[in-house]
């Protein structure tokens, strides 16, 4: 039994799973995503993820372990220049692995495992850090009695003010109401006195119709009377 035994064996002796492994962690370097199985890129990823460290740590000694697993010039030094500047201010956590399915055949599951872009690394430097709690602002000082007495005269001399300016609003509304009933009172009066004149002139005219026509019938009546006694 494999107790306390770290690592996979992913089905290969030695010599041919660290030659898979320098092969598979060139390429992820190169090409920065890869589609394996999810054993071997779990594997893959230790070994991957020491590479970039080296970069990070750029001496000598670093640049020529890197060269003793990785198996191309060109991707070494793109560890040590792109990576290294890419990943200066993360601890760790360079690549990611996602799960997709079972293969078809043998029914392995794979997954997808990629370095993570520059955009990570711009998202986590924005990420707001936990800023110390603000000191508590100090209480208000409660006010004084002279400071409340202040306070009480104030409003009481602005409630003075604002129903002497309600006295004065209300007089010269009054006043403006009494000038103006004033002038239209002869106007009413006026029309009022044309009224009665009118009908005074009417009722004369009509008891002088009334006379006149009692006197042309009085004067009928009598012509009448002088007539049958001359006839007679």
């Amino acid at each position: 039994m494999r107790h306390q035994k770290s690592g996979r064996r992913l089905g290969r002796n030695t010599s041919h799973r660290r030659a898979m492994l320098r092969n598979i962690t060139t390429s992820l370097l190169e090409l920065e995503r890869i589609e394996t199985t999810e054993a071997k890129a779990k594997e893959l990823r230790r070994y991957a993820e020491k590479m970039i460290t080296l970069g990070k740590r750029g001496d000598l000694h670093a640049r020529r372990q890197a060269l003793s697993f990785i198996r191309n010039r060109s991707v070494v030094e793109k560890v040590f220049s792109d990576y290294a500047e890419r990943f200066s201010d993360r601890k760790g956590g360079y690549t990611r692995i996602m799960k997709l399915g079972r293969r078809v055949g043998d029914n392995a599951r794979m997954a997808i495992i990629e370095v993570l872009p520059a955009d990570e690394k711009k998202k986590s430097k924005d990420k707001k850090k936990p800023t110390a709690a603000k000191p508590a602002k100090a209480k208000e000082k409660a006010p004084t009695p002279a400071a409340e007495k202040k306070d009480v005269k104030k409003t009481k001399a602005a409630d003075e003010k604002g129903t002497k300016e309600t006295k004065t609003t209300k007089a010269a509304s009054g006043e403006k109401k009494a000038k103006t009933e004033k002038k239209a009172a002869p106007k009413t009066a006026a029309k009022g006195g044309g009224k009665k004149t009118e009908a005074k002139d009417a009722s004369k005219k009509k008891t002088e119709t009334k006379r006149t026509e009692t006197k042309r019938t009085a004067e009928g009546s009598s012509g009448g009377a002088k007539k049958k006694s001359e006839k007679a």
